[in-house]
């Protein structure tokens, strides 16, 4: 357990707003909310934004892929 109480997710243990989230999006922001508790962002804003940037990590992915096959 971390300072505050605030245990870092893992393996299948994810925030309960991740519940309903593609795997891949699930798992991506699971691992960006964690590094950010690392950093000693607070809970909540980890959690928001650990899914926030996943979902602009596989946009932004989706995006890249479409330039790469019209050139």
């Amino acid at each position: 357990m971390r300072k505050g109480g605030i245990m870092p997710w893992y393996n299948g243990d994810y925030p309960p707003s991740y519940k309903n989230q593609p795997l891949k999006i699930r798992g991506k922001a699971t691992e960006i909310a964690n590094a950010l508790l690392e950093e000693g962002m607070e809970e909540g804003i980890a959690i928001a934004t650990g899914l926030k940037r996943a979902r602009e990590h596989f946009k932004n992915e989706k995006g890249n892929d479409k330039k790469g096959k019209s050139e």
